[in-house]
């Protein structure tokens, strides 16, 4: 039944992604097609974690190489996605590599409206299908928090991230609870003295985070890792 459940959400996001589609890659399948089969042939130690996300989950596999080959963990993180686009792609880019657990990070290029108007519930509904598509398959899954943001550049016209970003963190934290699920908490070791905003210390632009974000951010995987 839940299977069932399941491939109808997934039917329904497909649709509603085609209608919305002006690309012939609108949720960016091909970036990680090929890697994929050479990652899912590594032994199991060296795939055992894959952290899904977008630019702040690319960035950090670029800027930070040694953390995720020394830890056995896959990036898999594109640019500007949303959580609609990651929900299409997960199959692909998380469940065929056979990991032992999966990392979300979504939810911020929602709120900034990249692939249309905000909508919490329905962001929060993509972050869950994820959840329950990796517990099907005997994936741990660790659910995170959005990071700080007082706005975005590229939309100015979103004037209220940080209060959209703190409800949607609840969200996540409420049903990682309830489910037994582990959740980590960027957003409070990130967050400036402002309360709004990320702290300049870890960023440049106010979204995404330096080398010594991508550090404070690491520290709770060392806290987890024995």
């Amino acid at each position: 039944m839940k299977r069932l459940l399941l491939a109808s959400l997934l039917a329904a996001l497909t649709a509603a992604a085609r209608a919305q589609d002006t690309t012939a890659d609108w949720a960016s399948l091909g970036r990680y097609a090929r890697q994929n089969d050479s990652v899912a042939a590594l032994p199991a130690e060296r795939r055992r974690v894959v952290f899904m996300g977008n630019s702040i989950t690319d960035s950090w596999a670029t800027m930070r190489p040694r953390f995720f080959a020394d830890n056995g963990f896959v990036g898999r993180g594109i640019s500007g996605q949303t959580t609609m686009q990651m929900v299409l792609r997960f199959a692909q880019d998380v469940i065929a590599l056979r990991p032992q657990a999966v990392v979300i990070n979504a939810g911020i290029n929602d709120i900034a409206e990249n692939t249309g108007p905000y909508d919490e519930q329905a962001t929060f509904s993509n972050i869950r299908l994820m959840a329950e598509q990796a517990r099907h398959y005997n994936i741990n899954v660790v659910l995170t928090s959005v990071l700080p943001a007082a706005g975005f550049r590229w939309n100015r016209a979103v004037t209220d991230a940080p209060e959209k970003i703190e409800s949607l963190n609840r969200r996540i934290r409420a049903y990682a609870d309830k489910e037994g699920l582990a959740y980590i908490d960027y957003h409070a070791a990130m967050l400036a003295p402002d309360r709004r905003s990320l702290n300049p210390a870890y960023t440049r632009d106010g979204v995404h985070p330096t080398a010594a974000g991508y550090a404070v951010m690491e520290e709770f995987y060392k806290q987890t890792s024995h």
